[in-house]
């Protein structure tokens, strides 16, 4: 972002805010479109406060700007933000997934909305059940799997090699490894 488009952007939230007697305060980062000049300047005119995360508080805005770029590197950059219209439409998308579909490991496979509404109680259960179930599943199909080369040749009750195409390539492999 560039400083002119951060004071735009503080300029319009500050026209929307309430009229009161404190000075409305944000939170930023100490990136270089939030400390230069031009925003230095526009809240030399005292209409917003300024605090800096992880300099001027304890607590950081690390969450959100994980959002952002999730939101940008995952979405909007995939896609032509050639209007506004079209990236308010992506933005609205995305964050209607975000809280309603996406799950999130943080909540334990839980979307925001089930956390809020308290509607996904069961699903770190289910989720535990499905992972155990599919651990055993997947334990007993790789075990089942073996290397041809390391399987006896299936012999007839004869004594005689099975003519399948897997026994006479297991044979041959026998007789040029010497293997008995």
């Amino acid at each position: 972002m560039e400083p002119r488009t951060t004071c735009q952007i503080l300029t319009e939230a500050a026209r929307n805010l309430p009229v009161g007697n404190d000075t409305p305060t944000f939170v930023a980062d100490s990136g270089s479109e939030n400390v230069n000049k031009e925003v230095d300047d526009l809240l030399g005119l005292g209409q917003l406060r300024r605090v800096l995360a992880q300099v001027e508080v304890s607590f950081s805005n690390s969450i959100i700007e994980a959002w952002w770029r999730s939101l940008k590197h995952g979405w909007l950059f995939l896609h032509q933000l050639d209007s506004f219209a079209a990236l308010e439409r992506l933005i609205a998308f995305y964050v209607e997934q975000h809280n309603t579909v996406i799950p999130h490991a943080a909540f334990a496979g839980q979307t925001p909305d089930e956390m809020y509404f308290g509607r996904g109680d069961h699903l770190p259960g289910e989720l535990a059940a499905g992972h155990a179930r599919a651990r055993v599943a997947r334990l007993k199909s790789n075990r089942e799997l073996s290397c041809g080369a390391c399987r006896p040749p299936v012999h007839d009750p004869a004594g005689l090699p099975d003519p399948s195409a897997n026994s006479r390539v297991l044979h041959l492999h026998d007789e040029v490894s010497g293997m008995p």
